[in-house]
């Protein structure tokens, strides 16, 4: 998981940022339920990506 994050967080910051109207690549994540989600099941739908901290955790 930990893997997963810090490759997220590396493309975010060292890629080219998206402009309006252009499509976000395509991720797979992994909720605090351990469920796994690909961006492409939320084909056609809304949808915001929220990252907060582990309780109890600095951040």
């Amino acid at each position: 998981m930990r893997n997963l994050l810090i490759l997220f967080l590396n493309t975010l910051l060292f890629s080219s940022p998206l402009k309006v109207g252009e499509h976000a690549p395509e991720f797979k994540l992994y909720d605090q339920d351990n469920k796994l989600h690909n961006l492409k099941d939320y084909r056609g739908e809304k949808l915001v990506i929220y990252f907060f901290p582990k309780a109890e955790t600095p951040g």
